[in-house]
């Protein structure tokens, strides 16, 4: 039997075109070195911003494209499964988002209100079926404050604990190379058109807080054919979107600009030189295959019961809603 250790990845995110964005080089790195990558999307993203021309009859006319756009996107970085949960996209006017978006007439609470026990418990059940090694979600701040994005963090730790998974990563960008990015193109702005760019002065991770720095230039096709897959997130009625800035970089600048991915692993010590491995921490533990207690998720961390005990008590029966069993759209990837 080969010595070589293989893992599997789940990538949680809130909408379809989240994971090529903060985490697609990574993944894709990691499918090329013959570990399993598993995509989760909590929303299908019918409440983004889009041109016009993806609007069809229906209200999930954009749904339908996003998920179509998704699916390429996995292939790019060669996923081998992606799951959408379909929870109903909040949309994203501001820091905070009250109700429901325009055109949500459905009862069941966007996902950014929806009980965060019960989006884990689901959660974990994949989890568990994956036998996942690794969990990746955002940081507490969801990047720069999308409500979806903050749900994903919550809901991520929830169901790592449920789970018994060993490895959270919190997908990130640092704050520090951010804002220095911020004041170039605020210059660049001068001459030629650029999206609005919000405060960014608390949003993502304080560098000193990091742990990962994964190089994934040698992946950056992967990642752009994963961005480009996105089509209608690169338009849009109201201006410049930061996906087809990122697309039209020369290479050379997209080299610098996307060649390196971001990561804080909960409960590891930061302050310490950055690693380029997120399954640095499985190595030195020497984890090939799951034990029997992670099976049954009993092995319990520090930062998981500190993680349990701050949002709450949550049912560990591992039931599933009729609603997760009715919605769960999967789509098995074969492209390897």
């Amino acid at each position: 039997m080969s010595s070589r250790r293989h893992f599997t990845v789940v990538s949680f995110h809130a909408h379809p075109d989240d994971e090529a964005l903060l985490t697609s080089g990574t993944l894709a790195r990691a499918a090329a070195s013959g570990h399993r990558v598993v995509l989760v999307v909590a929303t299908a993203g019918e409440a983004g911003l889009a041109s016009g021309s993806f609007d069809d009859d229906d209200d999930q006319g954009l749904a339908r494209h996003r998920r179509v756009e998704l699916a390429a996107s996995a292939r790019a970085i060669g996923a081998a499964r992606v799951v959408v949960l379909g929870y109903p996209d909040s949309g994203w006017s501001g820091p905070v988002v009250v109700g429901r978006p325009p055109g949500h007439d459905s009862a069941e609470p966007v996902f950014s209100r929806a009980d965060p026990a019960q989006v884990a418990s689901e959660l974990a059940v994949l989890l568990r079926e994956e036998d996942a090694d690794v969990l990746t979600i955002y940081d507490p701040a969801g990047g720069y404050g999308h409500p979806d994005h903050v749900q994903v963090h919550r809901v991520g730790l929830l169901a790592a604990e449920l789970a018994g998974t060993p490895v959270v990563l919190e997908a990130t960008l640092d704050r520090r190379v951010l804002l220095r990015g911020v004041r170039l193109l605020t210059r660049l702005g001068r001459f030629v058109p650029l999206p609005e760019v919000p405060d960014l002065h608390a949003a993502y991770t304080d560098h000193d807080d990091l742990t990962h720095r994964v190089d994934v230039r040698r992946f950056l096709d992967a990642k752009k054919a994963s961005l480009r897959a996105h089509a209608s997130q690169a338009s849009g009625d109201r201006g410049p979107r930061t996906l087809a800035l990122l697309l039209r970089l020369p290479r050379p600048v997209a080299r610098r600009v996307l060649g390196r991915e971001w990561f804080r692993e909960v409960g590891r010590p930061a302050g310490g030189p950055l690693v380029d491995d997120i399954f640095d921490s499985l190595r030195a533990r020497g984890r090939t295959t799951a034990t029997d207690d992670d099976r049954r998720g009993l092995r319990r961390r520090p930062w998981q019961l500190t993680a349990w005990r701050q949002a709450g008590s949550v049912a560990t029966s591992g039931s599933v809603s009729p609603r997760w069993r009715a919605s769960v759209w999967s789509l098995w990837v074969t492209e390897r």
